[in-house]
């Protein structure tokens, strides 16, 4: 078998900057005329990492700095790196592979041009077969162009937008927060983002390999099979395709004699083990071989992991409609249960329907060469979490094969978005073509993740739309060029044109935000329990969240010594709230609304640091239980909820429930609680006198619970009970009487199979006093799978 051999580029470069213009080079020998010196450079790296480790600029992280980093956008950017190539590369076809170039790249490989880029987000691959010299020392250099500068050469349509006003961003395909955002600042980097490497191409090679699930069930399966290889056999009759896969105990053999270098197949899978999500079964991973055979002689394999599974998005086009009402109660008296609806939005897998409980996946790092350095403790947060699904929101970069692996091994479905994110872009066939091409990359690279559940086109762009008294079907992006590839390349996973989509007949209708069924709910981001939040008609909520601060030792790594308080007119708070433009451009004054939150439920804005976060993390993480808590009562008129959002990827005042620094806010604790599989919850009274308690088995398996629930302040026992829940049910199990003018804490405590769990329940309507919950979040701490009610907010 012809094997293929790899060099690594990755390490130490010279890099070389100025202002674009300032010098006119043509080619690498103008470089060394110039006498300009270099500087260090990481590849994988970005450049303002490089100006940072070599003194250059201060920690953009910290205080204003961020701002500094304007006048860079405008430089040009060059990367030398001299490395032997082995004798072993000798007379072979070469690959030089880029899997990130941020993002006009013109790329010389011993002062010969190869190429150019054009798109961060997808991997760049130039043929420098005859540009190599094997045994010796070889030059690479790699110019990188002002993305700023680029972005002015375009003629911008007038039906372009931009939600932040960020126009540069339409045209240039790097990550759309890149530009500024509200969660990220503007930092409009370059660099070798991702590994860089030499790689022979094999004379035989199985170019493509799609497998889907055509049917999923214990006693049988179906795995489908399409393929198309790379050969010089001059009779392609003498070739087969062997797949053979085994997961634990369990294996499959197929042979496939080829015709052609293009065919597919289907392989039955007697007693296939079957992948399930987190929660309601093993993600079991079969470890599937695929090997072009010439007789015994293998020409070439790989190796992929396969789960068999089928996922089935059953969506209709409009949210609300009743169908009736059906109680899961099981008391003498009706508490307000949501009814049944006709319309609905519910992911299934395996047949089974699936509750939602998942976080929007954000940028782990405004640079993101230090994404993957980010990665797994932020995977072990999700799994500590009991998050079922990650929605990759549509601002960020396509995350890399070890996210994915992870969330294949975990049982996490994901939900992908393509990289467009609160904007209009432009529709000119130059564009579209582009982005044909990006999505083609793509979609080839990551089709085979069994974790893949859904392809979705855009972050809001059709919300945008309709504020804009525009209708989102024209948008060719959305309704024609995705979805046509999408049909070409990977048929058979459900796809949503936007998050959250508008379907035809709602452009110009009021209250169409209403009438989808995935919903964005952040509305007046008032109090937690108005009307906004109890009463809305999602089916999904695909974002939702409520601000809070990160803890004041992470406050103090980021916001200088003479900015720490107050917070009241703050440039350094609200550089990191996050205010991207050096103007006033818009009203986001999101500090005044974190204080507005907690003043919601306490009555007061606290006058000093530690209190302020710490009433802020309080507000914050009730909200948040909050959300989780009625999204599971509302089972399965809302049958899903993606909160806004894991962990920041710079220093900010935020949604997310884990500061920059890995510092947890008291939201993730209480979070770990109520996303447990097996949950007893206490409910809203709405019109009545009781507040309801729902025991919820979102699982596969019924589940025998023995709960108590207990009066904080006087340890009086509310309800307490033994019941044997039916799999993937809620079931109403008791009532406790309230009346209006009570606020109480309620603990919660139950056993499913000798383990414990604990919960609580805040009764009443602020404002509360903040004293008397320092003195509740000791007992809620103290609850079974405990944590250290000290640190919150520290």
């Amino acid at each position: 078998m012809n094997e293929t051999i790899t060099l690594s580029l990755d390490g130490e470069w010279k890099l070389f900057h100025f202002q674009e213009g300032e010098y006119s080079l043509e080619s690498p020998h103008d470089l060394e005329l110039t006498g300009l010196s270099s500087i260090p450079a990481q590849v994988p790296g970005n450049v303002e990492l490089d100006l940072y480790r070599a003194g250059q600029i201060p920690d953009p992280f910290v205080g204003a700095n961020i701002r500094l980093l304007r006048p860079f956008e405008t430089h040009e950017w060059w990367y030398v790196k001299q490395v032997e190539i082995p004798v072993e590369f000798q007379g072979k076809s070469c690959d030089l592979i880029f899997e990130g170039l941020d993002t006009f790249g013109t790329v010389w490989v011993n002062d010969i041009q190869v190429g150019q880029s054009t798109n961060m987000l997808v991997e760049q691959v130039f043929d420098i077969t005859r540009m190599i010299r094997a045994g010796e020392l070889n030059t690479f250099i790699v110019r990188i162009a002002s993305a700023v500068n680029q972005a002015r050469n375009y003629t911008y349509e007038a039906g372009a937008r931009s939600w932040e006003h960020r126009f540069e961003g339409l045209y240039v395909r790097k990550a759309p927060h890149m530009w500024g955002w509200d969660i990220l600042p503007r930092a409009v980097s370059a660099g070798i983002w991702r590994p860089v490497r030499v790689q022979t191409r094999p004379v035989h090679a199985i170019e493509q390999l799609y497998y889907w699930t055509i049917a999923a069930d214990s006693k049988e399966a179906v795995l489908g099979v399409y393929f198309q290889v790379r050969t010089d056999e001059p009779v392609i009759d003498r070739l087969t395709l062997r797949i053979t896969g085994a997961c634990g105990d369990h294996s499959f053999q197929y042979d496939w004699p080829l015709e052609f270098i293009v065919d597919g197949f289907n392989i039955p899978v007697a007693g296939a083990k079957l992948w399930w999500p987190v929660g309601y079964g093993e993600p079991d991973l079969y470890t599937v071989k695929a090997q072009l055979l010439r007789a015994d002689q293998v020409l070439a394999e790989r190796t992929d992991r396969v789960g068999i599974r089928k996922i089935i998005v059953d969506r209709t086009e409009l949210a609300g409609q009743v169908r009736s009402a059906e109680p899961a109660s099981r008391c003498p008296e009706q508490v307000d249960i949501p009814a049944f609806s006709d319309s609905h939005f519910v992911i299934t897998v395996n047949k089974i329907p699936i509750l939602i409980k998942g976080t929007n996946w954000v940028p782990l790092d405004a640079f993101h060469s230090r994404d993957v350095k980010r990665l797994a403790p932020a995977l072990t947060m999700v799994q500590d979490l009991g998050c079922n699904m990650i929605r990759c929101w549509g601002g960020n970069v396509y995350e890399s094969e070890a996210f994915f692996d992870w969330c294949d091994e975990n049982g996490v479905l994901v939900w992908q978005d393509f990289s467009f994110a609160c904007c209009i872009y432009p529709q000119d066939e130059m564009f579209l073509d582009q982005v044909r091409q990006e999505a083609i990359q793509v979609i080839r690279r990551l089709r085979n993740h069994p974790s893949l559940a859904v392809w979705c086109g855009d972050n809001e762009n059709d919300m945008f739309y309709l504020t804009e008294g525009r209708d989102p079907r024209l948008n060719q992006i959305t309704r024609q060029v995705l979805p046509q590839i999408l049909e070409s390349h990977d048929p058979y996973r459900h796809y949503i044109p936007s998050s959250p989509y508008v379907p035809p007949g709602l452009a110009g209708r009021p209250n169409a935000w209403q009438l989808t069924p995935e919903q964005h709910l952040w509305g007046p981001r008032g109090y937690y329990k108005s009307p906004f939040y109890t009463h809305h008609s999602a089916h999904f909520i695909g974002e939702i969240g409520y601000h809070g601060c990160p803890g004041s030792s992470s406050i103090r790594k980021f916001i200088s010594p003479d900015h720490l308080w107050p917070w009241q007119s703050n440039e350094e708070w609200q550089v990191h709230s996050v205010y991207h433009w050096q103007n006033q451009v818009v009203d986001r004054d999101r500090i005044q609304l974190m204080a507005n939150q907690i003043k919601e439920l306490f009555g007061f804005i606290p006058e000093d640091l530690t209190t302020f976060v710490l009433a802020s993390q309080i507000t914050q993480a009730e909200a948040k239980k909050f959300f989780i808590e009625s999204t599971r009562l509302r089972k399965w008129w809302t049958s899903g909820i993606l909160w806004w959002n894991l962990i920041d990827g710079w220093p900010q005042f935020s949604d997310a429930i884990v500061d920059y620094y890995y510092q947890k806010k008291l939201a993730y604790e209480y979070i770990r609680r109520v996303q447990k599989s097996i949950c007893v919850m206490i409910g809203e009274p709405g019109t009545g006198k009781y507040l309801p308690v729902v025991i919820g088995n979102d699982s596969c398996k019924e589940a025998h619970v023995q709960y108590c629930i207990w009066d904080a302040d006087t340890r009086e026992t509310a309800a307490e009970g033994a019941m044997t829940i039916p799999s993937n049910e809620n079931w109403q199990v008791n009532l406790i009487r309230t009346y209006a003018g009570e606020q109480r804490l309620y603990l919660i405590e139950w056993q499913v199979d000798s383990e414990s769990f604990g919960n609580h329940y805040l009764v009443g309507t602020p404002p509360f006093k903040l004293e008397g919950y320092m003195k509740w979040l000791k007992a809620i701490a103290a609850l079974p799978q405990p944590f250290d009610s000290d640190q919150v907010a520290q």
